[in-house]
């Protein structure tokens, strides 16, 4: 029998519970041994759980107690989490957890204190929830070089582009709606502003090329300031918008990072993922593009992944996985005004076109039903992203005022 603690009783929290209690036969057939939750971690009581005698408002209960060999780590933010999972990885137990904030901040530091201990800190469902994707590439794709990785990261974000796109929803009234079917939180400015996905990128950049990227390292867009015009504009063009994060090795060796809406192209394997779900892209130099799809968060979703740690944990109690980083110093990725991308923009003025071709050369005009006399979109070539606000900048000197420019993503 393996002995578990699992620290947060919340959505995942009780989702974790549940598995490891109604699915017992089937993880004993995985691993031969029973795993049994000893202790609960909540300040809240839940008289009517089934494992009410097994909750604890104390985190000495479980890091004395050395029967405990698994603690899983569901609470969230930093405060209490990162100490609570330092102690522990210090104490020789493995830790399982889905927060991302702390793996994303501190990934690093407690992947050193665990490969010291002889211990296992695996954070599968941190990244995409029910997704695998931590997993299949450090282990399935271990022998490709990772050139790219892409992704539709942020359920709440996917949902409300997706309502904006299919039925013309302007983003108040679908950030409200997201809310209310609670894909959104009360203070959804962490999924809108794009905080969430950069939390995720980080850590899959981390694990594909080695050196830990932080999240202030990432220059990060959120979706606030996507129109309806914007989204009819992107049809037009074949395309949708999407929050994407994005991560790319260059010739170099350094990489390009980034979070921002994107123009998705209609043909991209990403475009047709809609609402809560989302879509993570792998590009490897031996399998090309690999899609990993589903639902990137939710009550059981997510609490399978962690409880697929722990019976990775379970089945590796006297030896380590090999999962691993370095800490990073933020030299190996470039800045984001360097960053090369075409670029759609809007705007409003007299002669816009003549006067973007003058600056950007050639562009591409969007056209549109029932567009304003005096506003144009077009799209302009390819170019790092400071010259492009440097052309921009002088447009508006001209008299044209850019009302909107998104990046277009290359998926």
């Amino acid at each position: 029998m393996v002995s578990v603690a699992i620290m947060g009783h919340g959505v995942v929290g009780s989702g974790v519970a549940e598995i490891l209690t109604t699915h017992k036969q089937k993880l004993f057939a995985s691993i031969g041994e029973e795993v049994y939750v000893k202790k609960i971690l909540d300040l809240r009581e839940f008289p009517d759980s089934p494992l009410a005698d097994r909750f604890t408002k104390n985190f000495d209960d479980i890091i004395n107690d050395l029967e405990i060999r698994v603690v899983v780590e569901v609470m969230g933010g930093l405060t209490p989490a990162y100490d609570y999972v330092k102690r522990c990885l210090k104490a020789g137990k493995s830790v399982v957890t889905s927060n991302k904030e702390l793996v994303a901040a501190h990934g690093a530091e407690l992947l050193a204190i665990a490969k010291e201990e002889n211990a296992n800190f695996l954070f599968e469902a941190s990244v995409g929830g029910g997704i695998p994707i931590i997993r299949p590439m450090n282990q399935c794709l271990v022998a490709n070089i990772v050139d790219e990785i892409a992704g539709i990261l942020n359920g709440t974000t996917n949902f409300i582009l997706t309502k904006m796109i299919e039925d013309g929803m302007q983003f108040d009234d679908a950030l409200k709606l997201a809310q209310e079917l609670g894909f959104a939180e009360r203070n959804p400015a962490a999924d809108i502003e794009g905080h969430d996905a950069c939390r995720k990128i980080c850590i899959l950049a981390s694990l594909a090329f080695g050196k830990h990227v932080y999240p202030e390292w990432v220059h990060t867009e959120g979706i606030t300031k996507i129109t309806l015009d914007d989204v009819k504009y992107a049809e037009a063009f074949s395309s949708v918008i999407k929050l994407i994060g994005k991560v790319k090795r260059l010739k170099d060796g350094k990489i390009d990072i980034i979070v921002a809406p994107m123009l998705v192209p209609n043909k991209s394997q990403l475009a047709n993922i809609d609402y809560e779900f989302n879509g993570i892209m792998v590009r490897g130099d031996c399998t090309g593009d690999v899609v990993f799809y589903g639902k990137g968060a939710g009550k059981l979703p997510t609490a399978s992944a962690v409880v697929a740690d722990v019976i990775d944990c379970c089945k590796h109690l006297k030896t380590r996985k090999y999962l691993y980083w370095t800490d990073g110093n933020g030299k190996n990725i470039i800045p984001f005004e360097q960053s090369v991308s075409a670029m759609y923009v809007r705007a409003q003025g007299d002669d816009i076109i003549s006067k973007a071709q003058k600056l950007f050369g050639d562009v591409t005009v969007i056209t549109k039903d029932n567009s304003p006399e005096n506003e144009k979109a077009f799209v302009v070539k390819e170019m790092p992203y400071g010259e492009f606000t440097d052309k921009t900048a002088a447009l508006e000197s001209d008299g044209v005022k850019v009302l909107s420019s998104i990046r277009i993503g290359d998926l």
